[in-house]
């Protein structure tokens, strides 16, 4: 393509600077699609800001950082474009940290689908880069703005060949309904740690819902605020998605819908298939439904899943809230050894106290300890994050409860499990408590009884009753052997030393890099995770299994990256290249996902070599006891590992092997040409939503 063509991405005339174009995602949205029109580049700028909003009504397009990117294929759209503005008044899109002041918007021809993957990614990656917004928010002209695209982003767009005519195909039928309207599917996602998967999957089902010409809405059930579905899309819904591995919140608002459901990582491989076993569904009086009215969660799923799936379900959801409590309090006790030391943690003399409870207790702001603020402050926060550490189990029976019998579950579940910690019978205890808490409060609510009584049942009668039977068991029967075997994990945990310290790491990094995000992937940091409660300044080993978990996760993403970007560029193709670049920062923020595209592309080359270099990082982490008082972060938690110069020791190295294995193996063991030309479009969607969630990801 020409330099031309290039150019006429963006012009000045596309940027304006400090101006205020509304209070709504949908008045900006409106006045750059007024300005794409006035250039010549859309034939209807009305109908270019209509596609751009009910693509931003799916998924927001904002991410961290006061940025924006909206973006939509219009038939209105005759090349592709972009528009810039620099907001005097900040508008919400929808990003987690706050409201956007920089918006680009995207515009390409629709069936353009190769131009916007590139345009997309290539600005999502510049975006990240805080010395290109921070120019950007400098620029004094727009054709300051102008130039600097050019710079940063026009390159590798040219290259691509972004704007070069393609050969003519055949657009999708729109799939209708009786009444000539599109079908309408709406859908929600939801992974365990709410990070990368649950973006990932909703950008990938309502791409594959555009290709197959139906009207597609998400709601992602993540880790920043959820935003719920209208109900009167809902209402006028024909189909539901679901794509999740934990619990569904509020499931029957969606009762009696035609329903396919699934992992959310199928929504992330096959989002095609899901779109359309929905349409299928939409027209099949027989197809599975939404189960509603009085039916619990658990009821509701009985058609869609096997007990092995359902109880992989419960166990997940009681983690996925479960993680917050443990993340907070892990970061702030080590924000608290930080300030104070980690004699902060020691007792204090013969009072029978800790010095950061005896600080507290006997010293104020206005009254400071000798030692001074810093240390006081780090005896609070000590003693916040051990507080938010002690809701670890009881927060995991609640909410197995509640993915079992719904809201009437999480009071006896919560109690099971406070009971679990009374008996010192520690996680095992709260899972076993959490299943026979969710189970007492589903079977006593399917319990016939009279309709005078029937309000009382969720508030008064489930929870009394289900408490009893789930605390009464774990009390008197359970909670003294399950006990007895957290003593022996426990003590077996601690003399793991040497050799069986180190094949323990070389287990964990391998399940961590098997399915990248997937099941195994999640029982080993699950393990983890759920191991930190049980640490102390006398047992670290539970910190050293959580440093090695998180160091093996951090490996595959690095090692592509690195393979790709560095070591090999010709052995990729250019969307991998692309997300090899991102890769980067989704490594160093332990996001495993941000390898999933290459996997996806490249099984049985990416996920052998990837494996190896995590089991010898969790080696060498578990070799040099490493720890970490963090769940998550990577790197960018640094103040909460032990020993940073061996962690980051472990995963260069790691990186290193995982890096050389798969250079090797691409230029070693070939695939046919086939399956190169198939994995490489498997590759340039899932570069699609890596670039676009990479900077909502960290």
């Amino acid at each position: 393509m020409s330099a031309d063509t290039t150019q006429r991405l963006i012009s000045a005339e596309l940027v304006g600077l400090d101006e205020d174009l509304g209070g709504t995602s949908s008045d900006v949205i409106r006045v750059l699609a007024d300005r794409v029109a006035a250039t010549g580049r859309a034939a209807d700028g009305n109908a270019l800001a209509e596609d751009a909003i009910k693509r931003e009504a799916s998924v927001g397009t904002g991410v961290p950082g006061g940025i924006a990117i909206p973006h939509a294929r219009s038939a209105s759209v005759s090349s592709p474009t972009l528009a810039f503005s620099r907001l005097a008044r900040k508008v919400p899109f929808g990003a987690p940290d706050g409201d956007a002041d920089i918006v680009f918007m995207i515009a390409v021809p629709e069936g353009a689908d190769k131009d916007h993957l590139t345009v997309l990614s290539t600005l999502a990656r510049a975006l990240i880069r805080d010395d290109f917004t921070a120019a950007l928010r400098a620029a004094a002209t727009p054709q300051d703005v102008v130039d600097l695209v050019q710079r940063e982003v026009g390159g590798e767009v040219a290259e691509a060949g972004v704007g070069a005519p393609a050969p003519a195909a055949a657009a999708p039928a729109p799939t209708t309904t009786g009444s000539g309207a599109r079908k309408v599917i709406v859908g929600v996602t939801a992974c365990p740690t709410g990070i990368a998967h649950t973006y990932m999957a909703a950008d990938a089902l309502v791409a594959a819902a555009e290709r197959a010409g139906a009207e597609m809405h998400v709601e992602t059930q993540g880790s920043s605020q959820v935003e719920p579905l209208d109900p009167a899309l809902i209402a006028r819904a024909d189909a539901v998605v679901f794509a999740v591995d934990v619990d569904v919140r509020d499931r029957n608002r969606f009762a009696g819908k035609p329903l396919v459901s699934g992992p959310v990582k199928r929504g992330v491989d096959e989002p095609d298939k899901m779109i359309a076993e929905a349409l299928r569904a939409a027209d099949d009086p027989h197809a599975a439904r939404v189960q509603g009215g009085a039916a619990t969660t658990a009821e509701s799923n009985k058609a869609d899943e096997h007990f092995g799936q359902a109880l992989k379900r419960w166990l997940l959801t009681g983690v996925s809230y479960m993680i917050p409590f443990v993340a907070g309090g892990g970061l702030l006790i080590a924000l608290g050894f930080l300030l104070a030391g980690y004699a902060i943690a020691l007792p204090h003399g013969n009072s029978g106290q800790n010095n950061a409870v005896y600080t507290l207790t006997n010293y104020t702001l206005l009254n400071l300890p000798p030692e001074g603020l810093g240390y006081y402050l780090g005896a609070a926060a000590f003693q916040i994050g051990g507080v938010s550490l002690g809701f670890l189990v009881a927060a995991l029976a609640g909410y197995i409860a509640y993915a079992i019998a719904d809201r009437p579950g999480i009071a006896p579940g919560f109690v099971a499990g406070s009971i679990a910690v009374f008996m010192n019978a520690g996680f095992l205890g709260g899972l076993v408590g959490g299943l026979i808490a969710g189970a007492a409060a589903y079977w006593i609510g399917r319990i016939p009884t009279w309709r005078w009584l029937r309000g009382l049942m969720p508030v008064v009668i489930i929870p009394l009753f289900a408490s009893i039977i789930a605390s009464g068991l774990m009390l008197l029967v359970l909670g003294g052997p399950i006990a007895w075997l957290m003593t022996q994990l426990t003590n077996w945990l601690n003399s793991l030393n040497g050799a069986s310290a180190i094949l323990l790491g070389v287990i964990l990094g391998l399940m961590m890099a098997f399915d990248l995000g997937g099941p195994v992937n999640k029982v080993a940091y699950s393990f983890a995770v759920a191991g930190l409660g049980a640490g102390t300044a006398t047992n670290v080993v539970p910190f050293e299994i959580m440093a090695a978990v998180m160091a093996a996760g951090m490996v595959p993403p690095l090692a592509l990256a690195l393979a790709s970007t560095v070591l090999y560029r010709k052995g990729f193709t250019k969307p991998e290249r692309e997300n090899g670049k991102a890769a980067w920062l989704l490594g160093a923020s332990f996001i495993s996902e941000g390898a999933i595209p290459f996997a996806a592309a490249d099984p049985l080359r990416v996920i052998p070599a990837s494996m190896i270099g995590a089991a010898v990082t969790g080696a060498i982490s578990m070799a040099a006891g490493v720890t970490s008082r963090a769940p998550h972060g990577g790197i960018f938690v640094f103040f909460a590992i032990g020993d940073v110069a061996m962690f980051i020791v472990a995963i260069v190295a790691g990186t290193v092997v995982s890096a050389l294995v798969l250079v090797g193996l691409k230029k070693w063991v070939r695939k046919a040409p086939a399956a190169e030309t198939a994995a490489a479009d498997q590759a340039a969607v899932a570069g699609e939503t890596i670039g676009q969630r990479a900077p909502a990801a960290v």
